[in-house]
This record gives structure tokens, sequence and C-alpha cells, in this order.
């Protein structure tokens, strides 16, 4: 087993150590945020940062980059407070890729990629109508880390959106019948497959499938 110790990271060229450590933690969501500005310019943006916060009351995160330079989703959400997290599925990886690039703060990417802005329930922030599930969010707070310059930014989830046909009787949604990606590191995207899912684990008690006949 190859082994790399922190001083061995200190000597990598920088994209080599950005591949390896944006991959080695493992796989990570797969969103588009996509926000409004004051001046009604929609933006839209990968980040495989969100991640869930809490269930009650409904919460997520996500990071954002240090401000060092301009951030039009973060500034976005600062203003308006309100954004979307849209899952990426399988058929438009290339298009929610693509949102990666630096375009101007008056360039919608929505424009330059493809994707289409869908706005329901008169939300400010617009949806990406090719996702499969969306969700409508709403600033809360916004906490600094800083050992690198970065803010979490924490919010309240508003808004679901998701084909019901993906949804188990005790509310579980199975993502990989919607198509739901993963990323590996920066830009590698995978499609997870489910193997099983387990009932809730107690000290002492037999592990409990959900699939497996005779074992629920």
């Amino acid at each position: 087993m190859k082994h790399i110790s922190s001083n061995d990271m200190d000597q990598m060229k920088k994209i080599f150590r950005l591949n390896l450590i944006n991959s080695c933690t493992g796989y990570k969501s797969a969103n588009l945020i996509a926000t409004k500005s004051q001046n009604g310019n929609p933006n839209v943006a990968v980040f495989s940062s969100v991640t869930h916060m809490g269930s009650n009351p409904a919460m997520l995160g996500f990071i954002t980059r240090p401000l060092s330079v301009a951030r039009n989703t973060y500034e976005n959400i600062k203003n308006t407070s309100y954004f979307t997290v849209n899952h990426i599925h399988e058929k438009m990886i290339e298009k929610a890729h693509q949102t990666a690039a630096k375009y101007d703060e008056n360039i919608s990417e929505f424009h330059k990629t493809g994707l289409t802005e869908e706005y329901l329930d008169d939300f400010h922030a617009p949806y990406v109508k090719q996702s499969e599930i969306k969700l409508g969010c709403k600033y809360l707070n916004e906490y600094e880390i800083k050992e690198n310059n970065t803010l979490l930014v924490v919010a309240s989830i508003e808004h679901i959106y998701f084909d019901e046909g993906i949804q188990m009787p005790d509310g579980w949604l199975r993502l990989d019948d919607a198509g739901t990606v993963a990323v590996n590191g920066l830009d590698g995207y995978s499609l997870p497959n489910l193997l099983d899912r387990f009932h809730y684990a107690r000290p002492g008690e037999e592990v409990k499938s959900f699939f497996k006949k005779g074992n629920g």
C-alpha cells in the first residue's frame, strides 16, 4: 500500500496535490446551486460540498471558497437570502460541469451551458429544470473556517421537489432511481449503485436489511 506523508504533500505540484486531496476523502455530493442577483441576473454553479446539517429543523450547509475574488453565488445569497440546490443526474453532467467556468457576473451560466431556469411557487431563486431533485433554501448563518479562510454557509430547506416514484413508504428517497450522481475529486462524475439498505443499528441486535427476504 502506498504511503504519502504531509512532508510528501508539501513537495507536490499544485494540480497533483489538488487532485489527490480532493479525491482521497471519498465520494461527494454533486449539486448545482442556483441564485438570482438583486438586479435579476440568474447564476448557477456546481458545488461538491453540500451536506445535511439537520432534519428538525431541516437544514443543509455548503462550503464557499475564500472571498479574495468575486463569488457570485455567495454574494447573491447574502443579498437576497435565497438559493436552490439541484441534484446533478447522469444526463446533465457535461452541462453541470461547465458551470465551474469563471463567467462574468453579468453572464448567466444557464444561457452558456444550456441549462434551463425554472421558477416554482413564487420562490425568488431559479431551480434547474433538468434536475430530478430540487431544494429551495433560505440563508440562516455563516461560520468562518479560519484555517483556510473558507465559509460554511448554513440554510434552511424551505421546499423539496422530486418525482413521487423515488420515495419509499418510510419517506426515504432512492437516489439511484433519480439518476443522481456523485463527484470523485473535482471532475470525476460517478453513478452510485445501491448495494443494500439497513434498519437502525442497535447494540446486540442483528443487522437487518430492508431488501433481503426474511431479514426485515
